[in-house]
Parts: C-alpha cells; sequence; structure tokens
C-alpha cells in the first residue's frame, strides 16, 4: 500500500519539476491516514530542501451528501464502502439493512462519532483555498488547513437525523465493533475559520436530506 502511493506522489513532484511548476495543491481525505501522511511528507521534505514551491495540504474527514440540484453526487461502484451511500441505498431498498458497527463505545449513545462535512461546503474550502494560492496570498511555503464542521455526529445519530429530514425509516442492526474504528474523532477547523475565512454552515439534516434527493433522482433515472 505504502509503494502505491508513494509511486504517484514522487511521479507528480518529478513533473513539477520538469515543468517548472510553483505551486501544490494536496488534498487530503484523512481514510487512507497513513499513506496520505508519506504523501504529506514528500511535499514537506521537497520544500524544506530549499525548492521553490508552494503548496496548501487541505485535510478532511468524511464528506456527505449531494449537490442541492441533486445533478452531482456519490455513486460507487458496487457495495458502497462509505456510510452515507450505503444508508440512503438501503432506505431505497437496494440493501436489506444498514449494520450499525458497535453500540458500546464510551459515547453518548455508545455508537462511534465522526465529523461529517457536506460535499458544498468542502468545494467552496477548496476554490477558497486555490484562490488563495493562485493570488499569492499564503504566509508560508507551506500551509496545512483542516476542514470539518468541528462537530462529532454518532452513527445512530446520522440515522436519526437522515429519518427526520426525509421521513423515511432505515433498517438497521447492531453488530459486532469493527476492527480499526476509532472511537470518536472530529476535525478542529479554527485555522481555516481564521484565516481562510471558511466555514462549514450545512445542517446535518440539510446534507442529508441532498443525499437521499439525489438517491431519488438516481432511481428517477434508473441508475440504481
Amino acid at each position: 500500500m505504502k509503494g502505491w502511493r508513494v509511486k504517484p506522489a514522487m511521479t507528480i513532484m518529478d513533473a513539477q519539476f520538469e515543468k517548472q511548476l510553483r505551486r501544490i495543491f494536496f488534498l487530503s481525505g484523512l481514510i487512507l491516514m497513513a499513506c496520505l501522511i508519506i504523501d504529506e511528507e514528500i511535499i514537506r521534505d521537497t520544500i524544506h530542501a530549499s525548492v521553490p514551491f508552494k503548496s496548501i495540504i487541505l485535510r478532511y474527514f468524511n464528506p456527505i451528501g449531494a449537490h442541492p440540484t441533486a445533478e452531482i453526487g456519490e455513486l460507487p461502484n458496487g457495495v458502497p464502502q462509505n456510510l452515507v451511500p450505503f444508508l440512503t441505498q438501503t432506505a431505497m431498498g437496494i440493501r436489506k439493512e444498514l449494520s450499525v458497527f458497535g453500540n458500546d463505545y464510551s459515547t453518548p449513545d455508545g455508537s462511534c462519532i465522526r465529523d461529517f462535512i457536506n460535499v458544498v461546503d468542502l468545494a467552496k474550502a477548496h476554490v477558497v483555498a486555490v484562490e488563495r494560492m493562485l493570488n499569492n496570498k499564503s504566509k508560508a511555503n507551506l500551509e496545512y488547513f483542516n476542514l470539518g464542521t468541528g462537530r462529532g455526529v454518532s452513527v445512530l445519530e446520522l440515522i436519526n437525523a437522515f429519518e427526520k429530514s426525509t421521513g423515511v425509516k432505515v433498517p438497521y442492526k447492531i453488530v459486532a465493533r469493527r476492527e480499526g474504528d476509532i472511537e470518536q474523532i472530529w476535525a478542529n477547523p479554527r485555522y481555516a475559520n481564521e484565516v481562510l475565512g471558511w466555514t462549514a454552515v450545512e445542517t446535518i439534516e440539510d446534507t442529508l436530506k441532498s443525499a437521499w434527493d439525489w438517491q431519488l433522482k438516481l432511481r428517477e433515472r434508473k441508475i440504481m
């Protein structure tokens, strides 16, 4: 896995040198966390070696939802590996039921807690960050920004919010904990809020409603 991630990262850096490109915009969705850390280290070490590059690294966790027009959304190949697409497909009847991995964690309702960010909020952060780099407003050659709501939402809370916002019940069952799952984690976006002037504004209910509207659009178009 590490080699799979490092080789493209090195290839990109080589291309930067060859084409004399001076800006690197890196998106670090923290799913393959260890591998992405290696990518970040390659960028950091290159810049710290006095190479005349500038980079902005955006870190985020769980993008969910869809565009409010329901024209753009997430369409996984096969069985979804992410929670919300599996949830909407279950609500649609494509999947039998949703599995909640553990309800005995040290959280208010016993299920894991994550920071879910609306994809439109996330897209707006990307635009702001790119403009910052293109307009030479960066304060350092390498800048990091954590993107998120700063608020944790549990898996069971997410299911309840979906049902509340759509009026559709989601069949689910509690199963054993999944090995490797972190109990609770969320972003601290304060630096991005202050420096980029960006804040995640969409509510979890509106975000989940947009995901459901996207699922309905897929059914309407006979895609799924």
